[in-house]
């Protein structure tokens, strides 16, 4: 069965999840150019699928994906950031760069399903 709704893809379900986590670690956060950034890249994961999806064509999808996985990778390498600058614990910030790896994964799994 095809999927019909963006909604119902298991990547965007969980990039939402993400962005909530990520909204959740950094919400008493000072440093509010770091904290736009990082959030505002943790949106646009699961809006570059949802935008993709309602392309309707698999090459504007597919396109949409990698704009999603550049995002991810963003908000994954400011993650490492934030424990140097000592923003979230190493714990927390593993945690969180575990589930952006397992969001690229997920990516990379249905753009190679694109093909």
């Amino acid at each position: 069965m095809a999927v019909k709704r963006f909604e119902d893809l298991l990547v965007w379900q969980k990039s939402q999840n993400f962005a909530v986590s990520l909204y959740q670690a950094f919400s008493n956060l000072k440093d509010f150019a770091f904290k736009d950034q990082i959030l505002r890249a943790s949106v646009s994961i699961s809006n570059n699928i949802a935008e993709g999806f309602e392309r309707r064509t698999n090459t504007d999808f597919t396109r949409f994906l990698y704009f999603a996985t550049s995002s991810n990778s963003e908000v994954r390498s400011m993650l490492y950031l934030s424990e140097k600058l000592n923003f979230v614990s190493k714990v927390e910030s593993d945690a969180l760069i575990e589930t952006s790896n397992e969001i690229s994964k997920m990516l990379y799994g249905l753009i190679n399903s694109m093909k």
